[in-house]
């Protein structure tokens, strides 16, 4: 019997400096899985639009992104790096799964929730990029997506679409599993650690960026938010500050909550600041420096892209004629092209 590799599919969004939590949910996840079979790693360039944004930024922060994709340690040889707007069949895929997403489900997305309270003006493709970002993984026949906790909601949604449009038109889709970090999962706000980390959501003095300079990584770290006790205990509800630095603490160096608790018992919250933040400077020190040399060749990052967009549209376009012809839509040589 033939050995079909596990095929891997996720994104992230362009927009906004990445920070901790991005590293940890995303990019060291990315680096990680790609061993493990056949992976895809796209920019969602589309998903940007769902809200306000700047144009000039967006095509800077693109190209950012796809250098801080290969300097986390996505390997371009092996695995595909593109962006969601250079392959059309994403938009296509999604329309088609729109028919089998209810209101209902897109009504529930926590996401939207949280995003269209405070705004003034909520665009549809707000409401609607979760249908798309199925389509984003549909498409592949993915496995298996590396995520950040915060995304459970729309994964189980995107499960929830495939397996339907399965009962309904035949089977078509890979139901996929989500692959969530188990420690490290949701970096909180230094300074309001009930809150996700967010360059959108969270405050400046407690984001920690991964291109922030060692210097500004030591003071965000130094000054984080604790509470009036000494002891360094792994407690979210009693202590979600010193608990959140434990979560950074084990990011940056793979040890257990057991061992770093262990470690600081007695201690007291000045070293193990201190010692947080070297471990978090080591830690995205290579990956900076790696990251300036990538993004001062632009050229080469547009030509791995582009490579990334041909390869990912040749992966997807049987998927999308299995889906047009499930559906039962008349065959177009035009639909081939």
């Amino acid at each position: 019997m033939i050995s079909v590799p596990m095929r891997i599919f996720s994104g992230i969004q362009p927009t906004g400096s990445k920070h901790l939590g991005n590293y940890s949910g995303g990019f060291r996840q990315y680096a990680a899985t790609q061993e493990e079979g056949e992976a895809f790693f796209c920019i969602v360039d589309l998903h940007s639009i769902s809200v306000e944004y700047d144009p000039v930024e967006l095509r800077r922060t693109t190209l950012d992104l796809a250098a801080l994709f290969i300097a986390s340690g996505v390997d371009t040889e092996r695995s595909v790096v593109f962006c969601q707007s250079h392959v059309p069949e994403h938009c296509e895929g999604m329309w088609l799964l729109s028919a089998v997403t209810s209101y209902g489900q897109l009504q529930r997305m926590t996401q939207f929730k949280d995003k269209a309270e405070h705004r003034e003006f909520v665009s549809s493709a707000l409401f609607t990029y979760p249908v798309l970002m199925a389509a984003d993984v549909l498409l592949y026949r993915a496995d298996v997506v590396p995520v950040g906790d915060d995304q459970r909601q729309h994964l189980e949604l995107m499960r929830d679409v495939a397996q339907r449009f399965n009962a309904r038109f035949g089977e078509t889709f890979v139901v996929p599993d989500g692959r969530f970090p188990s420690e490290g999962a949701r970096i909180m706000d230094l300074q309001e650690p009930t809150n996700k980390m967010s360059t959108t959501g969270g405050t400046p003095q407690g984001t920690v960026l991964v291109l922030d300079p060692p210097d500004v990584i030591r003071k965000k770290i130094r000054s984080a938010v604790t509470d009036s006790g000494r002891d360094v205990r792994y407690d979210p509800a009693a202590k979600a500050g010193i608990s959140n630095l434990i979560e950074v603490m084990s990011v940056a160096t793979g040890e257990s909550f057991d061992d770093i608790v262990a470690r600081y018992d007695g201690q007291g919250y000045g070293q193990f600041k201190q010692d947080v933040a070297e471990a978090v400077v080591e830690l995205l020190a290579p990956v900076q420096a790696r990251y300036a040399e990538v993004r001062a060749d632009e050229a080469e990052l547009l030509r791995i892209l582009t490579a990334g967009a041909e390869r990912s549209r040749a992966t997807v376009a049987p998927t999308l004629a299995r889906m047009y012809d499930a559906m039962g839509f008349v065959d177009s040589p035009a639909r081939h092209r």
